[in-house]
């Protein structure tokens, strides 16, 4: 037993001095930041008013380090988030919001079902936006080594949007990543597809008519074709070559047209009413994360929509999720 206490005090005490040294450096990286900020652009007003409230928070990097895409099997993963009582919340909202949602859909030719979905794997329909202080999340994984440029980008993004009084830095509370809103657009996003729908002089993506509209307009920049597949589940032969089976939603290689997989499908004929010569890929999602997985199965061959879904958000199960989830609600609406 005194062992073990001793093993605990020298753990306690490592992670203590651990935390401290982030602290510290973490100091130094905001004096640099500023720096850097100046340098483009954002007013030394700004900077002072909300840098000196950044502040290091760990449970951040343990977040980004732990992500469910990073270890929920495809089954677990799209089950949880496609239930059936995510369903009948998303029936109850769009009853709620018919109107509003009808004109988005409407407008920019963005399937009210697809919106739906998205919010709801999102943020559970607007019930759960984040608490994090997002300046302070984007600071620490800016400050961070493992995606610093990425992060360092979007926060300076962040703090133009307030610079201009495009947004308004007292409500920045949202995900641990600086995701924001009801569809949790990250900073990027916001300053290139956010709109303010109602016209009020003000982008509030907490607000329906700003949020639906925003997210419409991402998806149909992004090239979201109305109506058209996203995924279908496949039942693979062994004769496939192993190169033709997508592990990482980073970027869908060696598509083909639907045919020239027919032989390798053994429910092909399941399929007949798709185009053939649509171009399309597989993907076997679970061999990256599951230890001795099997490489066929679960295997889905996707679409262009899927790689829509997938500039959304890169995971290959969080596509399967949206899309899985969207059937569901258009069954019912």
């Amino acid at each position: 037993m005194k062992k073990i206490s001793t093993i605990f005090i020298i753990i306690f005490f490592s992670c203590s001095n651990l935390f401290a040294d982030n602290q510290i450096d973490f100091l130094k990286w905001k004096k640099t930041f500023k720096d850097y900020a100046l340098e483009n652009d954002i007013s030394e007003k700004t900077l002072d008013l909300l840098i000196s409230n950044m502040k290091f928070l760990p449970k951040v990097i343990e977040y980004d380090r732990y992500q469910p895409e990073f270890y929920e099997d495809t089954k677990t993963y799209v089950s949880k988030r496609s239930s059936e009582n995510k369903v009948k919340k998303g029936l109850n909202f769009y009853k709620k919001n018919k109107d509003l949602i009808n004109v988005v859909e409407n407008k920019y030719e963005v399937e009210k079902d697809l919106l739906i979905s998205l919010m709801g794997i999102e943020t559970n329909y607007g019930t759960y936006v984040g608490k994090m202080d997002i300046l302070s999340s984007l600071a620490t994984l800016s400050f961070d080594r493992r995606r610093s440029e990425f992060f360092t980008n979007e926060l300076i993004i962040l703090l133009k949007l307030i610079d201009k009084d495009i947004i308004d830095y007292e409500t920045l509370y949202g995900s641990w990543a600086g995701a924001f809103g009801y569809f949790q657009f990250m900073p990027s996003t916001i300053k290139n597809h956010a709109i303010d729908f109602n016209e009020d002089d003000y982008i509030d993506l907490k607000n329906p008519e700003d949020a639906f509209a925003s997210a419409a307009n991402y998806l149909r920049n992004m090239g979201w074709k109305k109506n058209s597949h996203c995924f279908y589940k496949i039942d693979l032969n062994t004769q496939i070559n192993k190169k033709y089976l997508n592990v990482s939603a980073k970027k869908l290689k060696n598509k083909k047209k639907f045919k020239f997989f027919k032989k390798y499908i053994n429910n092909y004929n399941d399929l007949d009413f798709i185009n053939e010569n649509l171009k399309v890929a597989i993907i076997t999602p679970d061999k990256d994360i599951i230890p001795d997985a099997e490489t066929l199965n679960p295997a889905y061959i996707v679409f262009e929509n899927y790689e829509i879904i997938l500039n959304w958000n890169r995971s290959l199960r969080f596509a399967l999720a949206v899309c899985t989830l969207k059937e569901k609600i258009k069954d019912d609406i």
